[in-house]
């Protein structure tokens, strides 16, 4: 396989046509190098327009990597800023932590299987990539009361609503992006928070993804 090819059309092919204009995420895509995220055993679908199974240390673990298109429209519509700080919820294999990373300040990602904090921490670490903090737990601890607050809220898998508690630790003028609803079809959504009141969320694009663990769900109806 000719990489750089395959890395050319992926951007070319899948991520611009889906209104990916932003060319600072565009040249982001060339700088970090996706194939290195990837399971050893996934490598040959790096550049494809799917989502990647996340198995690796010979568990199954049921997780999946986005598929490039909507991880390139999500840090679109973040518009990170050099100063800013991002705490993301589903670390995955750390790929969309290494995108967040170029784009901001300093990032603490929470993955709550063991296997795949390591496996991020290991990508990160042979990327060169130092602002980010790969932490081994349930990232719904963001729902509890703290003091400690974000310019970014990144929601990597999800969830049938954003609690509202989580709105709390975003700063002023910050933005949280989730995948809101209920199986199969979700819509990516950007928060904005001006002053104290957070705004009617924007709704992006459907897509669909795996629900995040950990994070609270609608009691079922009953009769």
């Amino acid at each position: 396989m000719d990489i750089e090819q395959a890395r050319f059309n992926m951007v070319e092919q899948q991520v611009r046509p889906w209104y990916v204009l932003d060319q600072d995420v565009l040249d982001l895509l060339f700088v970090v190098h996706r194939e290195d995220f990837v399971p050893p055993a996934h490598k040959a679908l790096a550049f494809t327009d799917m989502e990647i199974p996340l198995d690796v240390g010979g568990e199954r673990t049921g997780e999946t990597m986005l598929a490039p298109k909507v991880e390139a429209r999500l840090l679109q519509h973040l518009e990170v800023r050099k100063h800013e700080t991002i705490v993301e919820v589903g670390a995955g294999s750390g790929h969309m932590a290494a995108l967040l990373a170029h784009r901001g300040r300093r990032v603490r990602s929470y993955e709550i299987r063991p296997a795949l904090a390591e496996f991020a921490r290991e990508n990160l670490r042979r990327a060169g990539i130092s602002n980010v903090e790969v932490v081994t737990g349930d990232g719904a601890v963001l729902l509890e009361p703290g003091d400690e607050s974000f310019d970014v809220i990144v929601l990597s898998g999800a969830v049938q609503f954003v609690p509202p508690a989580l709105f709390d630790r975003l700063n002023p003028g910050g933005r949280l992006v989730a995948i809101v609803g209920d199986e199969p079809v979700y819509t990516a959504q950007v928060f904005h928070k001006q002053g104290d009141r957070v705004t009617v969320p924007d709704n992006l694009f459907d897509t669909a993804t795996r629900p995040l663990q950990g994070f609270p769900r609608r009691a079922a109806f009953a009769f």
